[in-house]
């Protein structure tokens, strides 16, 4: 049919426009955040485009969602603007006859929200997890940024480079200062290296430098020449971390089912489930009135998909807290959201009805 036609043709302009724009402001917030936590020293400089790429999958359903509701919204609000409405009700249809065509278009949006919140999600999170807990574990050394100060592992000493190779294996211009009961020991070197030897220790030897041992306290100090001077490197005590729900596969929370397990799983439900009812939902929502203005209706409907993500993210927390049964906080706040578009329906359809019986009473 036309109307079918010119409606998936422009849902599917629609929805690259909104699309792209979603996901390119995702990804620039994500860059400022992640370069933000590398000047800081909490990520890897040499992990930033691995790191956006997982933070990408993981947003990526909630993208799709938006993105398919947006676009509904958008293509019908444009065909009540432009009076092609009239003309589709004035043929004997009605707003129900949309309702196939935009869950035709919504069908592979719902696919690939479900592949991606089921199976590459929590991949996405397990990867990102690995990484920065290799960051996390790496030497002392392999820690500084070059011009930052930066504490060990243990918190005993400071290290200050001017410069670090691009192997990470050599430094340039290293400032060392070392506090161990109440003696103070400060490390100064044109350079360095890291060496390792038989039993699996490492260390920054340091070349042509200079050493003071002391009291901060009462200033005073021992000044000592040397060649070389080798420092032993902490390695980073591995923590023992519970493994996080959002990381863990679908197969895995179904087996675990703890409450947190529940929660997460509920989650992943939900987003399939809500670009569904948000495509039907955005149907009744775009019907357009002149006389309450162009940006009334798209308003409300942004009113309605923020409340619509806290309850669901509300309804998680509450199942992970224990507060909530999983079996009825899985579907109640779906079927509540399906409740009002089924309500929308019927008042959408009514007022032509409506109008139509007072104009034969007037006749």
């Amino acid at each position: 049919m036309l109307f079918t036609k010119a409606l998936r043709r422009d849902l599917a302009n629609l929805a690259g426009v909104v699309f792209a724009t979603l996901f390119t402001v995702m990804v620039t917030t994500t860059l400022i955040r992640m370069l933000g936590r590398a000047a800081g020293g909490k990520v890897d400089t040499a992990s930033l485009v691995p790191l956006i790429a997982f933070s990408a999958i993981n947003a990526l359903p909630i993208l799709l969602v938006l993105t398919l509701y947006i676009s509904v919204l958008l293509a019908i609000t444009r065909a009540y603007r432009d009076s092609e409405m009239v003309v589709w009700f004035a043929s004997g249809r009605s707003l129900v006859d949309w309702v196939r065509p935009v869950l035709g278009f919504a069908t592979p949006f719902v696919v690939l929200i479900a592949l991606v919140a089921f199976f590459a999600g929590p991949w996405a999170n397990r990867q990102t997890a690995e990484y920065r807990s290799r960051f996390e574990q790496r030497e002392d050394v392999s820690q500084v940024a070059a011009g930052q100060f930066r504490e060990s592992a243990s918190s005993s000493r400071v290290f200050f480079v001017e410069a670090i190779s691009d192997d990470q294996r050599s430094v340039r211009n290293v400032f060392v200062t070392q506090q161990q009961a109440g003696r103070l020991t400060l490390v100064v070197a044109a350079g360095g290296s890291i060496e390792g030897d038989e039993t699996g220790e490492r260390f920054l030897v340091l070349d042509k430098g200079r050493r003071y041992d002391g009291d901060a306290a009462a200033a005073a100090f021992r000044l000592m020449e040397f060649e070389r001077y080798g420092l032993r490197l902490e390695p980073k005590a591995v923590a023992v971390r519970d493994e996080s729900s959002k990381a863990k596969s679908t197969l895995r929370l179904l087996t675990d089912r703890s409450r947190r397990d529940l929660g997460e799983l509920l989650w992943r439900i939900g987003l399939p489930v809500s670009a569904v009812v948000l495509a039907l939902l955005a149907i009744p929502l775009s019907s357009f009135n002149p006389r309450a203005g162009r940006s009334v209706n798209l308003i409300v409907a942004l009113l309605i998909y923020v409340t619509y993500s806290n309850l669901l993210s509300l309804s998680q927390a509450w199942v992970s807290q224990g507060r909530a049964d999983f079996t009825v906080a899985v579907w109640i706040t779906h079927a509540v959201l399906l409740a009002i578009a089924g309500w929308l329906f019927w008042r959408r359809l009514r007022l032509p009805r409506r109008r139509w019986s007072l104009r034969r009473r007037a006749a």
